[in-house]
């Protein structure tokens, strides 16, 4: 790329989520966040850990809760930039989960792997 171009205050953001999608309001203010640092060209990494891989589910049906089906938004994250999305492959294997039953694509992470992805992150955001 143009180094001109080129946002050099970039800061490298972490979001981990570990609560399940609904019963909470802190799902959804990870996301919103999430969007907000990707609109203002951040680089943002999305951790989905513990619970928060529920929030991946490709059968959520919120309307029942009159909640926003929050995995609605979550397809969205790549038309906002937001391309790197990992999810704990501990979490998925004490849930019984395989990535054929999430939403979108995203890159199973070892623990080994997170801890060096918060340790190259500017801030990190544990929600």
């Amino acid at each position: 790329g143009d180094k001109l171009s080129e946002n050099t205050n970039k800061k490298h953001f972490t979001f981990l989520t570990r609560r399940a999608p609904y019963g909470s309001g802190n799902a959804q203010l990870c996301l919103d966040m999430v969007l907000a640092c990707s609109i203002y060209d951040q680089d943002v990494s999305y951790v989905f850990l513990e619970d928060g891989v529920f929030q991946l589910l490709n059968a959520q049906q919120a309307d029942a809760i009159s909640n926003k089906t929050l995995g609605k938004a979550l397809e969205t994250l790549e038309l906002y930039g937001v391309e790197k999305v990992y999810v704990s492959a501990t979490s998925m294997t004490q849930r019984g989960l395989t990535p054929d039953d999430l939403i979108l694509p995203v890159e199973l992470i070892s623990a080994e792997k997170l801890s060096q992805l918060i340790n190259q992150s500017n801030c990190v955001f544990n929600l």
